[in-house]
């Protein structure tokens, strides 16, 4: 049984890394059976079609996310160090190219062409980043540790938007420095130092 679930996971980061380096329209069953050295009926007997596929990857880039925040919640205590702790873990990613994108965000850039099932798990995930970041700026502002210029809902948007914006410019300019240079100016904006 667990060799059914690792060709699964195996077949699951391979889309990932596919979807990273060319969308969803820019990969199909045969280039993973390529990767992943099995037969096409393989990968169907796991995932009917590439909208299940796809699906099931960014439900569990969901629940990795949500996890991730979760961790930051109960590990770190200032709202200021988990929206920091936020922009450096997709820094580090960058940097290293462990997660040079974000997949939900590199998938929102083609929504109008995403199947249904898809479009409303994306959707989902940056409903759940954007409530996750409004809740870390509003205690963040009740505790005297951030400066919001707006209401906590448009900061966050605000938030999310500039760190995918630094993820593209990374990608464009093909300089993981620029999420930093990018993203810096930002928290410095909302931080109060003591």
């Amino acid at each position: 049984m667990s060799n059914v679930s690792s060709t699964a996971d195996d077949i699951l980061a391979c889309a990932r890394s596919l979807i990273i380096a060319g969308g969803y329209n820019g990969f199909s069953y045969a280039d993973i059976a390529d990767v992943v050295g099995i037969r096409k009926p393989s990968i169907h007997h796991h995932f009917a079609s590439k909208v299940d596929l796809v699906r099931t990857l960014v439900s569990r880039y969901r629940e990795e996310a949500q996890a991730g925040l979760a961790a930051l919640e109960r590990n770190i205590p200032d709202p200021r160090d988990q929206l920091e702790n936020y922009v450096a873990y997709w820094e580090a990613c960058i940097t290293d190219a462990t997660a040079p994108f974000c997949v939900c965000a590199l998938l929102a850039s083609e929504l109008p062409m995403l199947p249904d099932e898809v479009a409303l798990e994306v959707r989902a995930h940056f409903r759940a980043v954007a409530s996750w970041l409004t809740a870390v700026l509003e205690r963040g502002k009740r505790k005297g540790r951030l400066h919001l210029s707006s209401s906590a809902k448009i900061e966050a948007e605000g938030v999310m938007a500039t760190v995918h914006g630094a993820m593209l410019s990374s990608r464009a300019y093909g300089d993981p420095k620029m999420f930093g240079a990018i993203t810096r100016p930002l928290l410095d904006r909302l931080s109060i130092r003591h």
